[in-house]
């Protein structure tokens, strides 16, 4: 089964991120497999990313990403700031991280964008 465009998968095979295309219920997503995180920042140093898939995609922008496991900030020993909401999705109980994306640009933007802000919001997270 693939769900994402010819583009996005030479992009991911490029950059040798693992990944799994699904499907659930008629909700599409991508999980990054072992996508590594910030050296030092989070309790593991790397863990799955969910990014669903909105109908309409690519033009139509994703909004946020999930983790698992769900992600602790080693300073504090605490979740980062708006990660409280769950979601059940492919058999597991994902931690959301709300980061809302208001500057797509269809017809330009991919999953390249999208990972450029999962890796920003992995950096910021406070």
């Amino acid at each position: 089964m693939s769900i994402l465009p010819c583009k996005d998968r030479r992009y991911l095979d490029a950059r040798g991120i693992a990944y799994r295309e699904v499907e659930q219920g008629g909700q599409k997503g991508v999980i990054l497999m072992d996508f590594p995180l910030p050296d030092g920042k989070f309790q593991v140093s790397q863990a799955n990313i969910l990014i669903v898939l909105p109908p309409g995609y690519p033009d139509v922008p994703p909004d946020m990403f999930y983790a698992v496991p769900h992600l602790l900030l080693v300073a504090g020993d605490r979740a980062p700031q708006a990660t409280q909401v769950r979601l059940n999705f492919d058999s597991q109980n994902w931690q959301r991280w709300s980061r809302h994306n208001n500057q797509w640009r269809p017809g330009s933007d991919g999953l390249w964008t999208m990972i450029k802000r999962v890796e920003a919001a992995l950096e910021m997270a406070a």
